[in-house]
């Protein structure tokens, strides 16, 4: 099978399109044929192995443990192991897997689930890691409430997009925050009011606060709580080549304790559970991906490298 393989940390230019032996299932896996893939922040992190802490975390510390990028994938079941019972060669499905950008792919049921009849293929690879993230921040971090003000700061990324439509979902009102050329967009989601951060600042008295841009102090966002609201901190760049991202987690967590306010980060989890309500909310017409672009699998280093770039609306998407 073809696939983009990476042999040690570095640039775009580490990543290489080669033949690597098709994956088995084994008793208890499912292989799938990959469709589509997509691209998220995390994907250039571990290409780079920055910041460092996450080669610590098990990635790898001197080369990467994994040598296919990729986590988001949207394809058919092309053989299951002697144990697995839900799933059978031919079934169309989608999820999370180590390795997506390939054309076939070992992953678990646990992590899979039937691709919504709504979408395509393109389409459903967009959704589980970013609106696993934004689902996890909104109700399991945020506790997200019907009637409550919220905010979402990048509104118009690939996590943002999925944030302002979630949130609603929950019935809340809900603003967001973006560059010009996205407000009209994050308005076509169902934002109430979109604040367009460079020519304007977003006022205060929200009940919850979604930052997935990274680049504002915890002092000016805890002004736009209310004085018991909630700040949930997702990804971010900064901080380093040590912790990144990770640092303003840290001081939230940190600080939490002495506020009222609650200041959280988020780590989300891939789990059988929330991709099952991400697939409900999609068929119920409450949640749909917006792609911004798509590329072929020889072109992985490119998506990547615009992709990286922060500008995006939605989700970069890999067809196979």
């Amino acid at each position: 099978m073809k696939a983009i393989v990476q042999n040690e940390y570095g640039t775009t230019d580490v990543l290489e399109l080669t033949d690597l032996p098709r994956p088995e299932a084994g008793p208890d896996g499912v292989v799938v044929r990959i469709r589509a893939a997509a691209v998220d922040p995390g994907v250039w992190h571990l290409m780079e192995g920055t910041p460092y802490l996450v080669r610590l975390m098990g990635f790898g510390v001197r080369r990467p443990k994994t040598r296919v990028r990729g986590l988001d994938f949207a394809g058919t079941v092309h053989a299951v192991g002697a144990n697995v019972t839900r799933f059978r060669p031919g079934d169309e499905v989608f999820g999370t897997c180590r390795g997506s950008f390939a054309e076939y792919a070992l992953t678990t049921v646990d992590r899979i689930a039937r691709k919504p009849e709504r979408l395509g293929f393109d389409e459903a690879a967009a959704v589980p890691i970013s609106a696993y993230t934004a689902l996890q921040a909104l109700r399991d971090k945020g506790r997200v409430a019907p009637r409550q003000k919220v905010l979402v700061i990048g509104a118009g990324g690939g996590v943002g997009t999925f944030a302002v439509q979630i949130a609603k979902a929950f019935g809340a009102e809900v603003d967001g925050v973006c560059g010009t050329g996205k407000v009209d967009l994050v308005r076509s989601l169902g934002a109430t009011r979109v604040f367009d951060y460079t020519r304007e600042d977003f006022g205060g008295g929200y009940d919850l606060i979604l930052d997935t841009a990274g680049n504002r102090s915890l002092t000016s966002l805890r002004r736009s709580l209310t004085p018991q609201g909630t700040l949930v901190i997702v990804g971010g760049e900064g901080e380093g080549k040590w912790i990144g991202p990770v640092g303003r987690n840290l001081r939230a967590l940190s600080l939490g304790p002495f506020v009222k306010q609650k200041l959280r980060g988020l780590f989300s989890t891939e789990n059988q559970d929330d991709l099952q309500t991400l697939r409900a909310l999609v068929e119920a017409g409450k949640v749909k991906p917006v792609i911004d672009r798509t590329y072929s699998l020889a072109e992985v280093p490119e998506a990547i490298r615009y992709a990286s770039k922060g500008h995006a609306r939605g989700k970069v998407v890999i067809t196979v």
